[in-house]
């Protein structure tokens, strides 16, 4: 059953110390605008390393790639030159300049993040356009002139350090700030006096995956793990997360740990506070799947006595909010598309209650606001919105007109307002305010655009996979675009860890629709569009069908004849870059080109580095045999057909992600551009000060996107005009 490229060079025995790419490995012809260009990849070191589970031996030739580009110096060459190498190509893209410039002036337009009521005051994010990272405002009322609280401009000259997020008080007079630096995971917690614009001396360092929760005005939970050892911040296991509480004016050092199973140092825990105060509500996670341990921290008395209220990681457990001694849930227990529940904690045992059953959409988000619960579901990979009483009696439906995705309503019981943004393929975040007493939204920021998203045509259809299973499909293109011979066609999907896709505005994919491409995006199985089935549809020994699925919405364009063999491109990030590995490896024949960011490529070893031990959940144990076997057929590193001729292909990494260490990305480069895959390209772009997405500065998404579209252009018949 194994399919090992590397089999043929186990004799040699290479030092990583005498690493040397300045001489081209091979010259690779490949062609661009019709012209021929030549490629020198740099050559790449193979070790002899071969590990054997379970019977078989793995070789991994490139596993120094690993290291981390500050440490070793060898691999910070090694970037260099790959990057010297993509450059070199890039620069001969005739379509990349039109693309920026498109790109900065989709970017250049006003817009807001979602405010957020904290007593009088709202507090908000804006950017004019081209900032690299957005501003922080308040507003003393709903009307009022917004001042500047927060300018993360200012942090850093290459505009990579953000503002990741915040908090403000009840009372709006505080606001905890998180510092993201470099695109890292890591978090620096600072705390802002609103009135004075003064920062305190509260700093905490070393949080990572933590919610923020303020206890009364003066008090803050957070969680965070163990310092790391010098040089291993970016890729050691993540372990023996412990929630903190930190009194405001006294050092870090002094914080009071609330919450921990070091018996169990896998699991993670997060902390929240119902809006009374009276509760602290740890969720204890062991992995990506929603399920959860539930505990309880009365607050009365400040002792921190935890008390367990659910038992075993075998459902999803939200809480939405409490109200005195009554806490709401959202959960899947005896519900494979969620439901809500409520408990009453004011007897000697819990009492349990429905509120709102589940129903034929997915439930995906609950919040209280005023006397009203706001729902959202998603239907079809669409969003719907409506509200019921806090018995779960309907009220009403909250109209969104078209088909899109709704996001927020966060508020809290007794305060009637709050806020929400729509969006679609064609439409930025449009951010409206809802009274959930009368039902009314009116506009709070509409984006004003370069251009009319009535030029574009949104249609859904649903194709079969390979197994019949109906998929949706989103297809997105310019009115006037002729789909009669087929048109070049990027098609993006995700399929993990169940998070759905839904329609969403990216003003960098309005540069390729702009340019008259067409974009698909596939609904494919492991997310969370239906519900626990379509997750689990998609993951363990079920993960094939997430390829599956994903090759067939490319045969379903080809054969409907929305795209056409040589102008089909694909697209995937994190787990859609391990997608886009896995299926060009068993559909070459099929794409014309691919982009896979920040993937997930060696399935072997994505757990011993930073937080992919969490993924465990989705992909399995590599070191349990049935899922090692399952992990070894479709691993992108390993399946590589040398002898084939493969898409055009370009992928994308980081050197600060923490999250997917770049690691994986220079292994299976390495491995596809020393195996024979014919004469289309196969590069690697590295971005400095750069993680896995977040935080990461306008300039250099800009920069980034015109180079993969532009190339991905090249290679699906694209022509990029003024």
């Amino acid at each position: 059953m194994l399919s090992n490229p590397f089999a043929r060079v186990l004799g040699a025995t290479l030092l990583v110390s005498c690493v040397s790419v300045v001489n081209a490995q091979e010259a690779q012809k490949s062609v661009n605008d019709g012209e021929s260009v030549t490629i020198a990849y740099p050559s790449t070191v193979k070790v002899d390393v071969v590990d054997k589970q379970f019977g078989v031996d793995v070789a991994d030739p490139y596993r120094w790639l690993e290291d981390d580009v500050r440490v070793n110096a060898d691999v910070a060459k090694w970037v260099k030159q790959q990057n010297v190498t993509t450059d070199s190509y890039l620069n001969t893209l005739s379509g990349r300049d039109i693309l920026t410039k498109r790109m900065q002036k989709l970017f250049d337009y006003e817009r807001f993040g979602l405010p957020r009521k904290a007593g009088s005051r709202y507090f908000y994010t804006r950017n004019d356009g081209l900032q690299n990272q957005s501003i922080l405002y308040v507003r003393n009322s709903l009307d009022g002139e917004g001042r500047t609280l927060i300018d993360p401009n200012e942090w850093a000259k290459d505009g990579a350090t953000a503002l990741s997020g915040w908090v403000p008080s009840a009372d709006g007079k505080k606001l905890i700030y998180s510092i993201q630096d470099g695109g890292s995971d890591w978090r620096t917690l600072k705390v802002l006096d609103v009135d004075s614009g003064e920062i305190l001396s509260d700093e905490i360092e070393w949080v990572k995956f933590s919610g923020i929760s303020w206890l009364g005005n003066d008090a803050f939970l957070y969680s965070r793990f163990p310092e790391p050892k010098e040089g291993e911040a970016f890729q050691s296991l993540n372990l023996n997360q412990t929630v903190y509480y930190h009194k405001l004016g006294t050092p870090q050092s002094a914080d009071i740990p609330i919450y921990s199973t070091p018996d169990n140092p896998k699991l993670g825990h997060s902390a929240e506070v119902t809006h009374d105060d009276k509760y602290i509500i740890i969720t204890s996670s062991s992995g990506t799947d929603e399920k959860y341990e539930i505990s309880i921290i009365p607050t009365e008395g400040g002792k921190f006595k935890a008390q367990k209220l659910i038992s075993g990681f075998e459902n999803d457990w939200r809480l939405i909010d409490g109200i005195g001694d009554t806490l709401y849930f959202i959960t899947d227990n005896k519900a494979p598309r969620l439901r809500i529940t409520k408990v009453d904690l004011s007897g000697e045992k819990p009492v349990w209650s429905d509120v709102v059953a589940e129903r034929k959409a997915t439930l995906s988000n609950a919040r209280i606001v005023g006397d009203r619960m706001v729902l959202t579901y998603i239907e079809d990979a669409k969003s719907l919105a409506s509200m019921v009483d806090l018995d779960g009696n309907k009220v009403g439906e909250i109209n969104l007109t078209e088909i899109g995705t709704a996001r927020g309503f966060a508020g809290k019981p007794g305060d009637s307002e709050t806020f929400y943004s729509f969006s679609n393929f064609t439409q930025p975040g449009a951010i409206y305010r809802l009274d959930t007493a009368t039902g009314k939204s009116t506009p709070f920021a509409l984006p004003k655009l370069a251009f009319d998203p009535k030029d574009y045509v949104t249609t859904q259809k649903f194709y079969p996979s390979k197994d019949g299973t109906k998929i949706p499909l989103f297809i997105v293109h310019h009115k006037d675009v002729d789909l009669s011979k087929g048109a070049p066609t990027l098609l993006y999907g995700y399929g993990g860890f169940n998070i759905s896709l839904t329609p969403g505005y990216s003003a960098t994919r309005m540069a390729w629709l702009q340019s008259g491409g067409v974009y698909a995006q596939a609904s494919l199985r492991g997310g969370g569009e239906y519900g626990k089935a379509w997750h689990d549809g998609g993951r363990l020994q079920n993960k094939q069908n997430v390829f599956d699925d994903f090759i067939a919405a490319g045969e379903y364009l080809i054969s409907e004849g929305i795209s056409a063999r040589g102008k089909l491109a694909i697209e995937g990030r994190s787990n859609g870059g391990l997608l886009v590995g896995a299926v060009a490896n068993q559909r070459p024949d099929l794409f014309a080109a691919g982009h896979a960011a920040v993937g997930v490529m060696d399935m072997l070893r994505f757990d011993r580095f930073t937080a992919g031990r969490y993924w465990v959940d989705d992909y399995g144990y590599p070191n349990k045999e049935a899922d090692f076997k399952n992990l070894l057929n479709y691993s992108p590193y390993h399946n590589i057909k040398s002898g084939t001729d493969y898409p055009a292909l370009i992928v994308t990494t980081a050197d600060t992600d923490d999250r997917v260490v770049p690691g994986h990305s220079f292994k299976y480069i390495s491995a596809l551009q020393a195996a024979e895959t014919g004469n289309k390209p196969k590069i690697i772009r590295i971005e400095s000060r750069a993680g896995h997405g977040s935080g990461k500065p306008t300039d250099k998404v800009i920069a980034e996107f015109s180079d993969i579209y532009s190339f991905l252009a090249a290679w699906t018949g694209l022509e990029i005009k003024e």
